[in-house]
């Protein structure tokens, strides 16, 4: 267990909670949806248009990575009082200086996406109201998003569980669509996927690239963990988390994987355009009118719904932290409606300003910002699986009893899974076009520690 007496911790936050308003309703919802974003609808063309037909391999394994991580999520979560988040496993399986570092990386991945979602949703906004700007459109998106989260959890929760249902029906008509098509149910030219032989074959860029690719599909698949974040305010927090495992593994088997190999079942993978949706080109490819503005429609809600998440997250890591004493002791505040309003503008300032960058220096500094975040969901899910092998042990030997629900087949898959996300890191310094994104990634966990060696050193 983390030796807190060397830490100064001010203790005026422990009495401060968030408020318990979200329903088993919106949990579930908000867990379903949660990796369903913008990745998944436009994202995924880049893998397919470098990997191939394999993307499916690539996503499946990045699927498995997730669902394992949330497996090891869920056994402590439910093991342990006050334990929901990356910062919080880290801290307590490692010691302060992983969670002060899994706690500012995660809130520097989603506020980074904050700006991410703005960008490509003023960007679709734009089309549609071409006498607004699209930086207009994009702060307005931003400001509406922030005071639905200052309003109150339950609006949060609310907006999420409507777009989640949106984006879940949506995913299942394309399914049950494409699915006929490839069936030959309704192909004139009958069943056929010979899509994922044909064009050089299976994996036409070679196998290395399919493994190295699992970091950029980990990244649409960001989201599943949410859940055990938005447990903390939700009523029956202990039921929601001993869904999650279960319920997580469908997802990733319905949502990306059949999806994607029905996609590239449909078109060759080498007329993929990377940037355009490949829903909205399957749609168009088997005829549906108005394939592409359903699509439009769609990857809208997507992005609403993942800038609204993304701002949450933000807000409750950065809440965390405070409470931790990792952050400034004057965000350990709610308001009346138990919402933490000092950290929600606060990490939305962060937003703000990278979405500023993206504006004025996209090749520069923005481009710095989405590098550096490419391969942080890989060190946190790496730090997560390293915490979950020592609590696991711990609880083992002290309180087997807390151990409601276990990770597979200890401590051999949480090894292996650590390994495989290992290979995925060795695999991005590799290969040229991930290369940037592992050394900036680096770099500011780098920053971070130096920053908990001052922060340290200051207390001392």
């Amino acid at each position: 267990m983390t030796d807190y007496a060397e830490i100064d911790i001010a203790a005026a936050g422990d009495d401060v909670e968030l408020g318990k308003s979200l329903e088993n309703r919106h949990v579930t919802m908000i867990t379903l949806g949660g990796i369903i974003g913008a990745g998944l609808f436009v994202g995924s063309s880049t893998t397919i248009s470098q990997v191939g037909p394999a993307a499916v391999v690539s996503f499946a394994i990045a699927g498995l990575a997730v669902m394992l991580v949330m497996r090891m999520i869920s056994e402590m979560a439910s093991s342990l009082d006050g334990v929901q988040a990356f910062p919080d496993f880290a801290r307590e399986g490692i010691g302060h200086w992983a969670g002060f570092l899994s706690g500012w990386l995660y809130w520097y991945f989603w506020a980074v996406v904050v700006a991410v979602e703005a960008v490509a949703g003023a960007k679709i906004l734009a089309e549609w109201y071409p006498m607004f700007a699209e930086w207009q459109i994009g702060v307005a998106l931003m400001l509406a998003l922030t005071a639905v989260n200052l309003l109150s959890t339950r609006a949060y929760g609310e907006f999420e569980f409507w777009f989640s249902l949106i984006k879940v029906g949506a995913i299942l008509a394309f399914i049950l669509i494409a699915g006929a098509w490839v069936l030959g149910l309704t192909n004139p030219a009958g069943a056929s996927v010979a899509n994922w032989t044909q064009h050089g074959g299976f994996a036409p860029n070679g196998w290395g690239l399919v493994l190295a690719a699992v970091a950029s599909t980990i990244f649409t698949m960001c989201g599943a963990e949410i859940a055990t974040i938005a447990a903390a305010e939700s009523k029956e927090s202990a039921k929601v988390i001993a869904r999650l495992s279960v319920s997580v593994s469908a997802r990733i088997l319905i949502f990306y994987v059949i999806t994607l190999a029905l996609i590239v079942a449909v078109l060759p993978w080498n007329g993929v355009v990377a940037g355009y949706s490949p829903f909205a080109a399957t749609l168009e490819a088997i005829h549906v009118p108005g394939g592409k503005f359903i699509m439009t429609c769609l990857v809208l809600v997507a992005v609403l719904s993942c800038l609204n998440s993304s701002l949450y997250i933000t807000s409750r890591t950065l809440f965390g932290l405070a409470k931790h004493g990792d952050a400034p002791q004057w965000l350990v505040a709610v308001n009346a409606r138990k919402v933490p309003a000092r950290a929600i503008i606060i990490a939305s300032l962060f937003s703000y300003g990278a979405y500023a960058a993206e504006r004025l220096s996209p090749n520069t500094v923005f481009s710095f910002l989405i590098n550096s975040s490419g391969a942080t969901m890989l060190l946190l899910y790496i730090l997560c699986g390293l915490s979950q092998l020592r609590i696991r042990s711990r609880l083992e030997a002290t309180s087997p009893e807390r151990l409601q629900i276990r990770m597979w087949l200890f401590p051999w898959l949480t090894i292996a899974t650590i390994g495989v996300m290992g290979a995925v890191l060795v695999f991005m310094a590799l290969s040229p076009a991930r290369q940037a994104e592992l050394w900036t990634s680096l770099l500011v966990a780098g920053l971070f520690l130096l920053a908990f060696a001052a922060m340290k050193k200051a207390r001392t």
